[in-house]
């Protein structure tokens, strides 16, 4: 079975790889000649990870999955949500996007937040989607060199480190990506014919 992942990160690629049936082989956008620009210009994760996953099954005619991510604070109506990447603009700055979360947060004593993955597979045009979901809380000041995104300034509930201080074994273990791919993962496991020997 060929299995396109809707990226083009190597890193991610070969992460997911060593994780799945050695009988699926794993393709990114480059592999199937993808240089379209995707759209994800939905309301919802859901509904972006969706809309991505079956651009390319429609457009391509291949198995495949995409995943959308957004930190969601509970002070702030679970912004940044899903404009996460571009919450203080079209550039998709992450010093400026966690510069504003950190402003709005200023005198605001609730911190509580969590990352939420979507994945969305689509095998023979039918759709199935895994959550990945990690509870923590905003940091006052940024901490750590690792990591992207918001990740110097998530704190998970698992930890006394932000995102940004992990290793990246320790952080993919307890992440809300590693724990959305860990559903996606199972689940190829039991319809992969090999494994139902």
């Amino acid at each position: 079975m060929r299995l396109v992942f809707a990226t083009n990160n190597t890193h991610k690629i070969h992460e997911i790889q060593k994780l799945i049936d050695p009988s699926i082989e794993l393709l990114s956008l480059k592999d199937i000649g993808c240089e379209d620009e995707i759209p994800e210009d939905q309301q919802t994760l859901e509904g972006n990870a969706a809309q991505k996953s079956f651009f390319i099954y429609d457009r391509y005619g291949v198995n495949c999955f995409a995943d959308d991510t957004g930190l969601e604070i509970e002070a702030l109506d679970g912004e940044p949500g899903v404009i996460s990447a571009r919450y203080a603009g079209e550039e998709r700055d992450a010093e400026k996007n966690m510069n504003l979360v950190l402003d709005k947060l200023s005198i605001i004593k609730n911190r509580k937040a969590r990352f939420r993955t979507v994945i969305s597979l689509v095998i023979d045009g039918r759709e199935t989607q895994f959550e990945g979901v990690v509870e923590g809380h905003i940091l006052k000041e940024k901490r750590g060199n690792t990591g992207f995104g918001y990740d110097p300034i998530f704190q998970p509930e698992e930890s006394d480190l932000s995102f940004a201080q992990m290793p990246v074994e320790q952080k993919n273990k307890i992440s809300h990506r590693g724990r959305a791919v860990q559903k996606l993962v199972e689940y190829l496991t039991q319809i992969d014919p090999d494994d139902k020997v």
